[in-house]
Parts: C-alpha cells; structure tokens; sequence
C-alpha cells in the first residue's frame, strides 16, 4: 500500500489540530494560577507560560496564519473578478448576478433575525439574570447611508486595495473587466495575462491551506487559554440560545433554500463546507476566510468562475446572517435585563434595522458591534447593556463567521444553478477538490 493511502485528508488534519488547540489551551488554563499564569523555575529563574507560550508562541504564530490569509484577499478578490467579469458573454449578466446575490442575501439575514429573536421571546435568556461586569461599551456613530454609497466608489483604486476597502476593490475591478471585455484583442491579451496570475493565487491558497492544520492549533490554544469560563457560566442562557439558533439557520435554513431552488443535495455542500467552516471558525472573519470560500465554491461545489468571483465577495462584506442572530437575540436579552417590554412594533423595527444596516455598515470596523449599536438605540434601549455580552462574543463571532461563509457558499451555488454556471458532477462528487488540496513540498511538483 503507497504512502499516500496512509496519509490523513486536509479536513481531518485541520479537525486534528483543532481540537487538539481547544485541548491544550483548556489545560493551561485549568492548571493556571488565579493571576491566569502558571510559573515554574529552571535553573533557578522564574519562567511564565503566559508570556512564553500564550502570548508569545501561540499569539505570534496565530497572527502569522491570519496575516497570510489576509494577504491573500485583496489580491484574489481583485483578479479573480477581472477574470470573471471579463469572461462575461452577455453585460447584462452582471446586474442580474448583482440583484440576485443582494435580494439572496437580504432574504436571509431577514429569515435569520426573525429566527433568533423568536427563539430569544420563547426561551427568555435576560429574565433573572444578574451579570457583574465591569466592561464598558462606548457606541460608535454609524454613517449615514449616503456616505457608505458613496464610498463605495474609489478615487484612488491603489488607496482602496492598500486599505482593503472591499467595496471599492469590486466595483473598480469590474469596471476594469467590463472594459477589458469591450476592448478586443488587446483585452484578451491582458485577460491570459490575469487568468496566469489567478492560477498562481490559488496555488498559494492550496500551499496556506496545507499549513492550516499548525494555524488552527495555535489559534485554538490561545484562545481557550485566555477565555473567562465563569463568564460563560454566568450568560449560558444567552450563549446558548445563540449557538442553537446559528445552528438551525446554519443546518436547516440554507438547506431548506438549496433544497428548494435548485434541487441539489444539501447534505453534500454541508459536508463540502467542512475546510472551510473550520477556517472561518478559527479565524472569526469571512474576509480572511475568503480565499479558501472561494477554492472550496470553485473546486468542489463546481460553482463557475464568474459567479464566484462576483457573489463570494460581495457575501464576505455584506452577508451577516451570523451577526444578525446575535443581534436578535442580543436585543431581548438586553430588553429583558433592563425589565424593558418591547412591542410588535418594536421587533418589526428590530429586523428591519438590522437588514438594512447589514449593508449600510458594510465597511466600518467592528461592524457587528456598530450594527446592534444601531439596533438598540433604534428601540430606545440603552447601548450599555453591549458590555453585557461583550465577554463571550468573541467564541460566538466564531460560529457566526462559519455560519456567514456557508451562507455565501449556499448563495453563490443557488445563483450559479440558476444562471447555468454550475458543474452539477462536481458537485456531486465527494472527492472533487481533493486533488487541488495536494502541495508536494519537497519536491515543489504541481498537482494538476
């Protein structure tokens, strides 16, 4: 039996390391003095974990795997749509791609909010609960929705792609690959040169994915070194309540959707999303998740290069379908601390702000926070009562980040099936992407 036959697939390297990290990190913490250090001598100097392990090893190898994501976006958003959009037959292909992915998207945060806000009026997760916290929140002014369209739209397109104003990079690529497209010989000439140059991109994906397993351990071990269990302990209704309504949103809204629009197998993109699910988890961000949403719509779900490139990146900037949940939710329960009593009217107000500002806040930092921010003051509750939550949002924001990046795959398959940009045998081949995965580092050989 060849090596290769031993050898563990990417998914269960990736899950190995994972829970490997959660693992060591819960047991540093466990046997960590009350300060959250455990110091120990050798030869007779004092040594902290804390500051060998947690905050130097683990920190500083986790901000390298996510920096090199990261580095990855601009470049693979930027080429991948001049690709796509240049490969276009038709122009009015691209608004339809546009209406459909916003209406899409909408729908679902809409469907998303209602869930979790029904859940939080069922389950009451704020009626008797006393939290002790000293953490304060201080809201940040959200910009008005004329600015945010307005900053859609680069001046200086070198500016946007050093900030990563995601927005910006995709309108101004695909009004390059629309011209390249109007431009004949010359823009064919320059779009062999791109598809090279996209090529090459996603063999960097595949090379990061393969250390993703080492990424992942270290992220997990950080962070279940440094988390507050007491304060989990003491919001577990809300943490709960939380995790269960991502889960059917995750589980069984997009299902339900795929099921229904295209008549594909649910069960086989659930099991397709699993690489990426983990990385998104691990990360806590669908812009640095991107490249690997991206490799995994294209290379095994069969979803076409033009749909990709254009739905998968408007998902990682304006889908918030996790971070909607959280707002549903969140508002009860910051209602039912204050003994606060919301009206029809109030919720009704409650999904539509947070629908709306999903988009509206697209490209401010801390987008999520700013977000239910905005809800809360929409209904006259008071915006301090986000410091509540504050000490377990940052493992929530990590099942939302793979509930969002799955929604943008469950998108882009149902727009891809519709426009006719789907590999239907790709699809449904349960090794399709394996191949992809595979990096021969000693010998730098190129599977293809």
């Amino acid at each position: 039996m060849s090596q290769s036959s031993h050898k563990l697939s990417l998914t269960a390297r990736i899950f190995i390391g994972m829970v490997a990290g959660i693992v060591i990190g819960a047991l540093l913490q466990l046997i960590s003095d009350d300060s959250g250090d455990l110091r120990f001598s050798i030869f007779s100097v004092e040594v902290s974990t804390y500051n060998i392990l947690i905050d130097g090893i683990f920190s500083t190898l986790g901000q390298i795997f996510i920096s090199s994501l990261k580095m990855l976006v601009v470049p693979l958003v930027f080429v991948s749509l001049i690709c796509g959009t240049s490969s276009l037959s038709e122009p009015s292909k691209l608004g339809r791609l546009g209406i459909k992915s916003i209406s899409l998207y909408i729908l679902t945060t809409c469907i998303a909010i209602t869930l979790a806000i029904v859940a939080a009026i069922l389950v009451q997760p704020g009626a008797g609960v006393d939290v002790v916290t000293e953490a304060n929140y201080t809201a940040t002014q959200a910009p008005p929705l004329s600015d945010v369209i307005l900053n859609m739209f680069p001046t200086n397109p070198i500016n946007a792609m050093a900030q990563g104003n995601m927005l910006q990079i995709i309108i101004f690529a695909v009004l390059f690959g629309v011209a390249m497209a109007m431009s004949g010989d010359a823009g064919k000439r320059v779009a062999a040169f791109f598809e090279d140059i996209n090529a090459i991109i996603m063999r960097l994906v595949t090379i990061i994915m393969n250390l993703a397993p080492y990424g992942v351990f270290v992220l997990m071990a950080k962070l279940f070194a440094t988390t507050g269990y007491d304060t989990i302990i003491s919001l577990a209704w809300y943490f709960c309540l939380v995790l269960v309504v991502l889960a059917i949103h995750g589980l069984v809204t997009y299902p339900i959707l795929l099921k229904l629009f295209t008549g594909l197998s649910p069960l086989i993109l659930m099991q397709k999303m699993r690489d990426a699910a983990i990385f998104a988890f691990s990360t806590s961000s669908s812009s640095a998740t991107l490249p690997v949403t991206i490799e995994t719509a294209r290379n095994k779900l069969g979803v076409g290069k033009s749909v990709s490139s254009f739905t998968l990146p408007l998902g990682a900037t304006i889908n918030m379908d996790g971070t909607a949940i959280m707002q549903g939710v969140a508002t009860v329960f910051i209602a039912q601390y204050f003994a606060v009593d919301l009206s029809v009217g109030d919720y009704v107000m409650v999904v539509l702000t947070a629908t709306l500002a999903s988009i509206g806040t697209a490209g401010v930092p801390g987008v999520g926070l700013i977000m239910l921010a905005m809800v809360l003051q929409q209904v006259n509750l008071p915006v301090e009562g986000i410091a509540l939550i504050i000490g377990v949002d940052r493992l929530l924001d990590m099942t939302r980040t793979a509930v969002n990046i799955t929604g943008d795959c469950t998108v882009a398959t149902i727009i891809a099936k519709s426009e006719g940009e789907l590999d239907e045998a790709m699809f449904n081949d349960p090794n399709a992407g394996a191949k992809q995965e595979e990096v021969d580092f000693e010998n730098f050989s190129r599977n293809s």
